[in-house]
């Protein structure tokens, strides 16, 4: 029962921080990929038709290291670009360096989720208590759970008159 529950626990963590990641970049992505798009020349217009990319696709691209500039811009508007610009576009280290920041914020607030969860399950294992022994009551234990002289303290609990007579019997 207790390995359901911790990989259910594990694909429920993987979910929540995917989504963390995919808020985060989403919160970034359209201004960031808009204005590196048209720092290299593309239009203002292609360029935000470019970046309303949704944010999945880009994570999964920049996972899996493909460059999908040249597909969002098409070849009509690469056709427009200078070479220098269409090679510096669709070149490898364009599309990484671009997501960078989108990125990097998307880390940020996942972490800092993470952060949170630790600390109140920190807080939640400081308020659970002291360790419990649980002691397997014995024949010979549970004829003398008394305190030595034959009597039963009434004060002690169950597990603490076990522990001590078993003790008291070893002694």
């Amino acid at each position: 029962m207790n390995q359901t529950f911790q990989n259910s626990a594990q694909v429920l963590s993987i979910g929540v921080f995917f989504t963390l990641m995919i808020l985060g970049l989403a919160s970034d992505l359209p201004h960031t990929l808009a204005s590196g798009l048209e720092a290299h020349g593309v239009t203002a217009a292609a360029a935000n038709s470019a970046s309303h990319t949704p944010p999945v696709s880009v994570l999964f691209a920049a996972f899996l290291g493909y460059n999908p500039v040249e597909h969002l811009l098409g070849p009509h508007v690469l056709s427009t670009l200078s070479a220098s610009s269409r090679a510096t576009v669709t070149g490898r280290s364009f599309f990484p360096h671009l997501i960078s920041s989108p990125f990097s914020t998307g880390l940020h607030e996942a972490f800092a989720f993470a952060i949170v969860a630790c600390l109140v399950a920190a807080g939640a294992s400081l308020l659970r208590g002291g360790k419990f022994h649980y002691v397997e009551p014995s024949a010979a234990a549970t004829h003398a759970n008394g305190n030595g002289n034959g009597k039963i303290d009434p004060s002690v609990s169950e597990l603490a008159r076990i522990t001590t007579a078993e003790e008291q019997h070893a002694r």
